[in-house]
């Protein structure tokens, strides 16, 4: 899978995902993808029938929920994919924006190990469609308030259909609008006035709809929505509020031009935490606050605190001490034996190598969470290494063992596979453990076979392998 920068022209050729969306979630709309680009970096990839996006965001990496035409099966094999990815890339498994009706996918995959947030500042606001066409009934009793007022103050207003063509007039427009609300006092997130510039920059290229209302031939309200499924999602609302009323009528107006039969929900995408707005929207009477789960896969190694102690009939298995930093290091120097183990320290050391240099670096990669690295003990000296590593997000993980030349051919090698194997099945809960060697290493392959392991696969490079606890 290859993750690309998202583009506006990616958002158009990609369009049809966008348009087919009902997860009722304003972040899966074209527009929103491109103006806040700036501000969430946001990449994409296409992968079994389903567009994913890969967000990076204060130093964090996200992925969301993969949009696909309507197939189930797809975005179960897209989010395959995704953890795949993730494992080959040494990143955390982070979704942001999940819709609930897609958690249920999450609990299946990850259990009770899953961890999920849901900010209340997020949410978008849904509301019924024909509420803002007709605002009928007591609960928008004030809303036909400041329309009656509008229309008895400005009689002569008309609502307009906006394209590209008019964007000196919209801009013309912004700018008064950011003047006065600068001038009131009120705070204006520059990010936020940026994409409204920007978006007016692409109505007919992201095939946006925008209006706005003018009186005597003044632009004073413009508005921008995109049609996602059964929502019209509305990405601009901005007006001059010295038009009493504008608000309520520039919200129906826009409504009354652009909702057709297809269309049953407005979305007015979240208030950020702006107790202002958040007020405001409520007072619409919204049917749903739709939530935007953030999920976030534990992993079996992010419970572990320290390093476990596993004994065994000949062999113990623990923490590789400083007192056997050196056999360590001969360990870790012995070309010859470590060309199979699939890392070479070589490609990452930028200084001549000591005991101490390695012996840093196993206990950063335990401190970090990418593997659990034990020395193998026998008779009370160290014979070899067996880790843990490469821990998926649904209870598996990859195992490795070599030990010193003089060890080898006595079986220590298979006894602290089936050791540490044991222990990740019946105290980290572990379901499945992996492994793999080079087709080579005609030694491994059989010390895998004869652990139990079976063999599950090949190609040019590796034979792979697995075990459970009921194998």
């Amino acid at each position: 899978m290859e993750f690309k920068k998202f583009t506006t022209e990616d958002a158009v050729r990609l369009s049809e995902y966008f348009r087919r969306c009902n997860f009722h979630i304003s972040d899966y709309s074209a527009a929103f993808k491109v103006i806040w680009q700036d501000y969430y970096t946001e990449y994409f990839a296409e992968v079994e029938g389903c567009l994913v996006f890969q967000e990076y965001y204060q130093g964090r990496t996200y992925f969301h929920y993969p949009l696909s035409l309507g197939d189930d099966d797809a975005e179960d094999r897209a989010l395959d994919a995704i953890e795949e990815y993730c494992r080959n890339n040494n990143i955390r498994l982070h979704y942001t924006t999940v819709p609930r009706e897609k958690l249920y996918k999450f609990a299946d995959r990850y259990g009770a190990e899953l961890r999920i947030n849901n900010k209340r500042r997020w949410r978008d606001y849904l509301y019924n469609a024909q509420d803002f066409v007709e605002y009928a009934g007591k609960k928008y009793s004030g809303q036909r308030n400041h329309v009656n007022k509008f229309k008895k103050l400005y009689p002569q207003f008309e609502y307009c259909t906006l394209t590209q063509a008019d964007r000196p007039e919209i801009e013309e427009f912004l700018k008064e609008f950011a003047r006065r609300q600068i001038a009131k006092g009120t705070v204006i997130a520059r990010e936020e006035l940026a994409t409204v510039f920007k978006l007016t920059g692409l109505l007919d290229v992201l095939g946006q709809r925008a209006g706005g209302i003018r009186v005597d031939g003044k632009l004073i309200s413009y508005s921008v929505g995109e049609v996602c499924g059964d929502q019209l999602i509305i990405h601009v609302e901005k007006a001059l509020t010295q038009y009493e009323g504008i608000y309520a009528t520039t919200a129906q107006q826009f409504a009354i031009h652009n909702v057709t039969p297809e269309v049953k929900y407005i979305n007015r995408e979240d208030d950020s935490g702006d107790a202002g707005l958040r007020k405001s929207k409520l007072q619409y009477n919204p049917v749903a606050l739709v939530d935007k789960f953030n999920c976030y896969p534990h992993r079996a190694i992010d419970n572990v605190a320290h390093l476990p102690s596993v004994r065994c009939e000949r062999i113990e298995i623990r923490e590789i001490a400083d007192m056997y930093s050196n056999a360590f290091y001969r360990l870790e120097f012995d070309e010859e034996r470590n060309k199979y183990w699939g890392y070479n320290w070589r490609e990452h050391c930028n200084e001549e190598p000591t005991p101490e240099y390695f012996m840093r670096g196993i206990r950063e990669d335990f401190s970090s969470k990418e593997e659990i690295p034990l020395g193998i003990y026998f008779q009370g000296v160290l014979a070899g290494e067996v880790v843990l590593h490469n821990f998926g997000f649904r209870n598996d993980c990859e195992i490795g063992v070599r030990l010193l030349p003089e060890y080898e051919g006595m079986g220590l090698a298979k006894e602290a596979l089936l050791g540490l194997m044991r222990y990740a099945f019946f105290e980290l809960d572990i379901e499945t453990v992996l492994a793999k060697c080079y087709k080579q290493n005609v030694r491994s392959r059989n010390t895998l076979l004869s652990a139990g392991m079976k063999q599950t696969g090949e190609d040019d490079t590796f034979f792979y392998f697995k075990k459970t606890a009921a194998m």
